[in-house]
């Protein structure tokens, strides 16, 4: 018994501490858990569809052998040149076979399903579907796709390979998967935190780089035409009105070089819209797309540089001086307001409006900095930051150097506010001179407070007390 209770002792003492140690290791290994993974599901060319909205055998839509192609970044603007292909092929999408199955009264609760997911009615299904336009994925592109499941669209997560056959809707997001019907929307999760799944026949296919994956954003303003590239000849380019299936397409040589544009002063969404104009598409940096209403104040290569169609700019833009009430609200300035854009239009669907160019708020202000020229860039009290941290990754495809984008513009200086004198006012307030300052002593009214003198505008330093006595004067001694 003396040596049994002990080691009862002893035991208990070790399990609860090695609870504990449990315990803990718990914790830390739960705080160190990141965010969860979001699931994306594989979809591979020509593989059907498990629970598609239109039978797949009736030859909807064909799908094409496209290696993937490395996108500058992993969200895209639905008018970059070259984000689609194309072919001359007529067969890629037959929308008139779709618009005949959603119209078909058989069809009605998956039509009824199909428009609610692209927010439309369902007596607006024809005239939505005449808007769209085919085209081919050159990249492997995230959306949110949608089965039909028990009467009901269900969405989930997917990622197309690069060659399937889709419509894009006016700004150039994914809407349709041709094959099967299914509508799309963009995708709205964080491509860095996925996990993407390859089952029920959807195989890793060759070329497939996580480091290639993309989602698409809308573009700033409605696509009157997209400017593809001829999966069959990279050599030749296609452009495709919007709304058309190829019976008007023209086709362009992709090595013809075009000139980049100026488009310092201009907000990012008009300066991308005008290098995608060009047949050029816009970078940005590593921190991710800047608001449509940041102005852009550079851009690499410098204007005038001649590249081909599909090659990226990279724009230097000023993203707190969002301005007014079209910025986003992060990191404004409040009393810089963008510039207006030259010779652009506004945007259309973008959320970043101009702020207008003479606002109350501009003229309270102080100082003399916060009412610029509109003609200038915003001033560099707050100076670009996209391209100086080692160029984009879409600089590479240039033939020029990936140099600072800021060479190309150069901000403007910051001497009109600090070298300008301040106003004569501030300089020497009257309340800092105190009335002791004046040899008061040597005269006979020391008897009565130094502060039965008002004090006057004028400066009492620079009449010496000496030279004129106050204190012969008996009214300020009487009173």
């Amino acid at each position: 018994m003396t040596f049994r209770m002990p080691m009862q002792r002893a035991g208990k003492s070790v399990v609860r501490r090695l609870g504990i140690l449990l315990v803990c290791a718990l914790v830390l290994s739960g705080c160190d858990r990141g965010p969860q993974l979001l699931a994306v599901k594989a979809v591979a060319a020509r593989v059907p569809s498990l629970a598609p909205f239109f039978d797949e055998e009736s030859g909807l839509g064909h799908d094409s052998t496209v290696r993937s192609q490395q996108p500058h970044s992993g969200l895209q603007a639905g008018n970059t040149p070259g984000l689609y292909g194309g072919t001359r092929k007529p067969t890629i999408c037959d929308v008139n076979r779709l618009k005949t199955f959603l119209t078909d009264p058989r069809n009605d609760r998956k039509a009824h399903a199909w428009a609610q997911v692209l927010k439309i009615s369902q007596d607006e299904i024809p005239a939505y579907l005449d808007r769209l336009t085919p085209v081919l994925l050159r990249h492997d592109t995230l959306v949110q796709n949608h089965d039909y499941k028990k009467g009901r669209a269900t969405p989930f997560n997917s990622l197309l390979e690069a060659g399937i056959a889709i419509l894009v809707d006016e700004q150039g997001l994914p809407a349709v998967k041709c094959s099967c019907g299914n509508p799309l929307r963009p995708f709205a999760g964080d491509a860095s935190r996925i996990s993407v799944t390859f089952e029920n026949g959807n195989k890793k296919w060759d070329g497939y780089d996580r480091a290639s994956l993309m989602a698409v954003k809308p573009a700033p303003r409605r696509i009157e035409q997209l400017a593809l590239v001829d999966v069959d000849n990279p050599d030749r380019g296609i452009t495709r009105p919007a709304g058309t299936t190829g019976a008007h397409d023209s086709p362009f040589d992709t090595h013809e070089r075009h000139k980049v544009p100026d488009v310092a002063g201009m907000r990012f969404g008009d300066a991308s819209q005008r290098l995608a104009d060009k047949g050029l598409a816009a970078a940005y940096d590593a921190k991710g797309p800047p608001p449509d209403g940041a102005p852009v104040t550079g851009s690499d290569p410098a204007p005038g540089t001649e590249l081909e169609f599909g090659e990226y700019v990279t724009l230097s833009v000023d993203r707190g001086a969002t301005g007014g009430t079209g910025g986003t609200g992060k990191g404004s300035t409040g009393g810089t307001s963008a510039p207006p854009s030259s010779g652009s239009s506004t945007p259309r669907g973008s959320s970043q409006l101009p702020p207008s160019s003479g606002g109350a708020t501009t003229s309270s202000s102080p100082p003399p900095s916060s009412s610029p020229s509109s003609s200038s860039p915003p001033p560099s009290s707050s100076p670009p930051s996209s391209a100086t941290s080692g160029g984009a990754p879409g600089a590479s495809r240039s033939s020029e150097s990936s140099g600072s984008p800021e060479s190309s513009k150069p901000p403007p200086a910051s001497s009109a506010s600090a070298s300008s004198p301040p106003p004569a006012v501030s300089s020497s307030p009257p309340t800092s001179r105190p009335v002791s300052s004046a040899p008061v002593t040597s005269a006979p009214v020391t008897s009565d407070p130094a502060t039965a003198q008002p004090v006057t505008s004028d400066p009492v330093a620079s009449d010496p007390v000496a030279s004129s006595p106050v204190a012969g004067e008996p009214t300020t001694t009487t009173a």
